[in-house]
């Protein structure tokens, strides 16, 4: 069995314990695959406002978003996924799986 603890700082292991261990992250990924412009996600996920904008802020430091800044009154960000993000499809088809078991 693995030792978490022996993993490298900056692993993939270790990348991907980070970012399921962020409540909400693997919601919104999966969202984000289903192609929802981010400002769905409220309605889909029930997640506050302010939650998710931390939770698209750090998947966006981790490489796996991007926001786009429109100039608009007001002004939003819309998210997307972008290379690395579409990359983490077939581990999140992993865990729908799992979950409907």
């Amino acid at each position: 069995m693995l030792d978490i603890s022996q993993c490298k700082e900056g692993s993939p292991i270790q990348f991907t314990l980070d970012l399921i261990g962020s409540k909400w992250a693997i919601v919104i990924l999966r969202e984000l695959f289903a192609v929802r412009r981010s400002r769905q996600l409220l309605e889909v996920s029930g997640i506050s406002t302010k939650t998710l904008l931390m939770r698209l802020r750090e998947l966006e430091e981790f490489g796996l978003v991007q926001g786009r800044v429109y100039a608009e009154v007001p002004p939003h960000v819309e998210y997307s996924l972008i290379e690395r993000g579409r990359e983490n499809q077939s581990v999140m088809t992993a865990l729908n799986q799992l979950e409907s078991r």
